[in-house]
């Protein structure tokens, strides 16, 4: 059962560390989950959480720190000594350990490893640390159980065993040659069935699905959603398993790289929180207001271009709000549809194609539209003439619109750029002032100016 957050908790929590009551206070926290002490410590002032994480058996809170929000643990590092941490990363699994020792300064980290105490578990996450970070090598984790194509069932079982003591998850046995390179997995079913004096040369499945060390993280997750993975294996260049990428990583990928294009589509050019300080938040949007405010200024010099147009039909000023606003949500539909489906590599085919079918439903949507923009013109009186260019322009500005938000998504993707840029006020905007100037200009036309 999850630890009930409440005053009356904390209220507890704030007696028993003021009079240092701290076998209570072991009794209170030690049986509940990990992920119930973090979201209490979260809501700790900073000085009772690092009394909590000092206070519990590094175990459970090594595990604590990796639940814990990101900034709260970085005050709370700072405020253990190089030992502590230490004793906390021991107890972490190495691509954990390598997570927590990279948010340290520099210099912090060479001290925090110096103080390691087991000497693989200190070069494996050198090695990690190594490794981009965004690189399925700066996400892997080196615990795995491994065997050698020359065992017998027996020495596998027992060699497994062993391994297995030092990971958390067994989700495959990988098969490697004397060289160390992958060469297959082994089924556990296969396993128990083999007979007892077999060699698992006899049972071993060739096929396994690897990554290369180097490879960008959104590639590892796609490859593991389409071949639903709970984990694959890491080599390098030759062949050589190096570790392993497991599911909850991923996933912890797949939600940040959400938060990163729902925030660069919402206009936010960084990374940020609600609880960050204002400096950061205004940098963060700032930017993209900027181009918001230089493209309505655009606007503004386009209209004034057509003042002309304005003072003969004063009518058609009243309907630039609608005309902006049905290009920028045109546009950001399809722009939306584009980089989701890059984003979990669906679009594929040619790009005529592409262009043909979103003519053809901006023709459809565009229609319906400009039908209702003629039956409104008629209910309220207005000149035939004029609601038919308004009508004919929206159309044109739905179709231009539409086919913008769906080809600079994708030459975005080509040009290795986050097409995610492409859903916010960078689409919007410009959307914005195309759509106000094919208004303009076709409604001239049609009027007659």
């Amino acid at each position: 059962m999850a630890l009930e957050i409440s005053k009356e908790l904390f209220s507890e929590i704030d007696y028993l560390i003021e009079n240092q009551l701290d076998k209570s206070i072991q009794e209170l926290l030690n049986d509940e989950h990990h992920a119930d002490i973090a979201e209490v410590l979260d809501e700790l002032n900073l000085e009772q959480a690092t009394y909590i994480i000092k206070l519990l058996d590094s175990e459970k809170t090594s595990i604590i720190l990796m639940e814990l929000d990101e900034d709260v643990r970085e005050r709370v590092l700072k405020n253990l000594s190089a030992k502590e941490i230490a004793e906390e990363i021991d107890e972490l699994d190495t691509d954990d350990a390598a997570d927590i020792i990279a948010e340290l300064p520099e210099e912090r980290q060479k001290r925090v490893i110096s103080e390691l105490d087991d000497d693989e578990h200190k070069a494996d996450i050198q090695e990690l640390l190594s490794y981009d970070e965004d690189s399925a090598g700066g996400l892997m984790a080196k615990e795995l159980v491994r065997v050698n194509e020359n065992w017998t069932v027996p020495r596998c079982v027992k060699e497994m065993r062993i391994q297995a003591e030092e990971v958390t998850r067994v989700h495959s046995i990988y098969v490697v040659n004397d060289s160390e390179q992958l060469i297959g997995r082994l089924s556990l079913k296969d396993l128990l069935m083999a007979p007892a004096r077999g060699n698992i040369t006899k049972i071993v499945r060739p096929k396994v699905d690897s990554v290369n060390v180097h490879e960008d993280v959104e590639e590892v997750a796609k490859i593991m959603q389409k071949y639903d993975l709970e984990a694959i294996p890491v080599v390098d260049e030759n062949k050589v398993l190096l570790g392993r990428i497991t599911i909850d990583d991923i996933v912890d990928v797949i939600k940040e790289e959400a938060e990163k294009d729902y925030q660069m589509a919402a206009g936010i050019s960084q990374d940020v929180e609600a609880d960050d300080n204002v400096w950061e938040l205004t940098r963060a949007r700032l930017p993209w207001l900027v181009l918001g405010l230089f493209g309505g200024l655009g606007s503004v010099f386009i209209m004034k271009g057509f003042g002309h147009i304005m003072e003969t039909v004063p009518s058609l000023f009243f309907y630039t709000p609608l005309i902006a606003a049905m290009a920028g949500n045109v546009g950001v539909q399809s722009s939306a549809i584009i980089v989701q489906g890059l984003a979990n590599d669906n679009v594929k085919g040619s790009l005529f194609n592409r262009l043909l079918k979103e003519v053809g439903l901006s023709l459809i949507n565009g229609l319906a539209l400009a039908l209702l923009v003629i039956i409104f013109g008629y209910i309220i009186g207005q000149n035939h003439l004029e609601s038919l260019a308004i009508a004919v322009s929206m159309m044109a500005v739905i179709i231009v619109a539409a086919l913008v938000g769906t080809f600079v998504p994708i030459i975005l993707d080509k040009k290795d750029i986050d097409p995610a840029i492409a859903t916010g006020p960078f689409i919007t905007t410009s959307n914005d002032i195309l759509g106000i100037y094919l208004f303009f200009v076709i409604a001239g036309l049609i009027i007659g100016f």
